[in-house]
């Protein structure tokens, strides 16, 4: 975990959550928002048409390479919004499990969340984020 990045967990909330329930920035942090992290390619077309895992690891592959140039890892990462446009909660659990597991014991503070529609022609899945660095 980034030394500017204090996940917070308490006994009186469920454990079933998959990730802390808060986050605490230290004093003296650069906080870094990114924009939201999407499964483009370079070309600009979309990745993994159809696919909501596969949009989501490229999703996270760009968050990734985003943070990177911010001077951040995931290791860096406050909290996350991950959206997904669907209204099947399978939908939403197969691009969560791919985010989950790429931030691994980092299990930052997240939303995921069902929405009707996101920007790009066949885009399915989005992932915003806060981190936060010493530097």
């Amino acid at each position: 975990m980034g030394d500017a990045v204090r996940l917070v967990r308490s006994d009186a909330l469920s454990d079933v959550a998959e990730y802390a329930y808060a986050a605490a920035v230290e004093p003296g942090a650069r906080l870094i928002f990114l924009a939201g992290a999407c499964p483009l390619q370079p070309d600009g077309s979309t990745a993994a048409v159809g696919d909501y895992a596969g949009q989501a690891a490229s999703c996270v592959e760009n968050l990734a390479e985003a943070l990177r140039a911010a001077g951040a890892t995931i290791a860096d990462v406050v909290s996350t919004r991950v959206l997904v446009a669907s209204t099947r909660q399978a939908d939403l659990v197969a691009a969560w499990e791919v985010v989950r597991d790429a931030f691994g014991d980092h299990d930052v503070p997240s939303t995921l969340m069902g929405v009707t529609v996101l920007g790009y022609d066949d885009q399915l899945v989005e992932i915003e984020a806060v981190a936060a660095v010493v530097d």
